[in-house]
């Protein structure tokens, strides 16, 4: 019952942050708090500090009006929209600057995790049922490696897996942030959709990544794994290994139902015999769990030469078996460990695999996070001082494939990394170098 312009007069001492949560009480709230008078003053305030910086004796600043034609001449919520945008841009402006710093050796910001905290980002995944409702997870725990971050979730209220349809993953930033402190955890958030996968058919569509006494594994692309319980179709846990590169990107540039998409690469030019191939590759590859890291290394001088090109892919051989100066022991027993608010274990025989391939200029040509799961081989190592058993594992996408080859010291009780060749897809260097291989 009370008047609207007492209300108007009492949101006018309102921060914009307390502004839009008071809209969120009902449509009459919504309207006042969206009143272009309220917001007008709100960008003035905003702007002011900027046009005191510049000003001049032969130019004053510009201003903006608060005479009627700025309020009447502009749609409803065109003050509200103004302001949100421009300090949304600032913002994503000022944290893909702070990620701008490269490591030679990774590719990739050298500040990945301080971007992350100082922008507030967090993550969530969204579990859309049949009937087109959605029951959202927050709070994941968080593990970061040098070139991925690993998120599980976990809870008691997980929906049965036979309703679902969808799983979305999504970035969330607050919607206004003060750019001089960290970023308040409260009030109203931007989401930004990383990707999307099907949770139809999950056991048949999913690649099964391994399995313990109480859950099974089941791996999505791009870097999704998904346990569920054996004994009763519910998921008991998801986690999501993602890959920095582009992932700061996504989570920041990226819309609530469209995926950031990074620019397209330039052509290059390159004054090599073309016969020659390409050649100054390098590969920074970190195998990992959540909790443990099990081999990190970056190999340096890759190349491949024109007769290795076939079947739509180019080879990168890294370690060869032949050479056992390059061979790569692995630190403990591969696995991946999970938990949930009752139970822990371990699935033995898979990890989380993060490859970064850089290319001759030194920019990411390459990159994933994902798990990957290993298999028992037939044939034997072919060494004398590696009498053991030979394990692989592929991964495999749109853009390459990895082979990997294991042998099991029996003597030791350790892996050894003694075959590790890439394979780049045709597709993806034609696209990116202009050429035609």
């Amino acid at each position: 019952s009370m008047p609207s312009e007492m209300l108007l007069k009492i949101f006018s001492y309102l921060d914009p942050v307390s502004l839009l949560s008071v809209g969120c009480v009902n449509k009459r709230f919504y309207d006042l708090a969206s009143d272009n008078g309220l917001w007008l003053k709100l960008c003035s305030s905003a702007l002011q500090p900027k046009w005191t910086m510049w000003k001049t004796k032969s130019k004053q600043p510009e201003t903006v009006s608060l005479g009627c034609d700025a309020l009447h001449d502009k749609n409803p919520e065109y003050w509200k929209n103004e302001y949100i945008f421009k300090q949304t841009s600032a913002f994503k402006t000022r944290v893909m600057r702070f990620a701008k710093p490269l490591d030679p050796y990774t590719g990739l910001p050298f500040v990945n995790k301080e971007a992350m905290n100082v922008s507030g980002l967090s993550w969530v995944i969204a579990l859309k049922d049949k009937n087109g409702k959605e029951h959202v997870m927050e709070k994941p725990k968080l593990s970061f490696k040098d070139t991925s971050v690993t998120m599980l979730w976990y809870g008691r209220d997980w929906p049965c897996l036979d309703i679902l349809s969808t799983l979305k993953l999504y970035g969330v930033t607050p919607l206004l942030i003060d750019l001089s402190r960290f970023p308040k955890k409260k009030g109203p958030r931007r989401f930004a959709l990383i990707a999307e996968y099907s949770l139809a058919n999950l056991t048949e569509s999913s690649v099964a990544v391994g399995a313990d006494e109480l859950v099974q594994l089941f791996s999505l692309s791009p870097g999704l794994l998904v346990g569920n319980w054996k004994d009763k179709n519910e998921i008991a846990f998801v986690m999501a290994s993602l890959h920095y590169n582009q992932l700061l990107e996504r989570s920041i540039l990226g819309s609530a139902v469209v995926q950031s998409a990074p620019p397209p690469n330039g052509p290059l030019l390159d004054d090599t015999d073309p016969d020659y191939g390409l050649h100054g590759y390098s590969l920074h590859l970190d195998l990992h769990d959540r909790s443990c890291r099990y081999l990190c290394g970056t190999f340096n001088g890759l190349f491949c030469r024109k007769g290795d090109i076939e079947n739509g892919y180019l080879r990168f051989p890294v370690v060869s078996l032949k050479h056992s100066r390059k061979h790569c022991p692995i630190v403990g027993t591969l696995g991946i460990c999970w938990e949930t608010d009752v139970f822990r274990g371990v699935v033995k025989d898979c990890f989380i695999m993060d490859l970064t391939l850089l290319e001759d200029t030194r920019k990411a040509f390459w990159c994933f996070s994902a798990p990957v799961c290993m298999e028992l081989s037939s044939k034997s190592s072919g060494l004398y001082e590696y009498m053991g058993h030979i394990y692989t594992a592929d991964y495999a996408d749109s853009e390459g494939k990895v082979c990997v080859e294991f042998v099991w010291l029996e003597e030791t009780k350790e892996y050894l990394i003694v075959s590790l060749v890439l394979y780049v897809s045709t597709k993806k260097v034609n696209s990116w170098y202009g050429t035609n291989y």
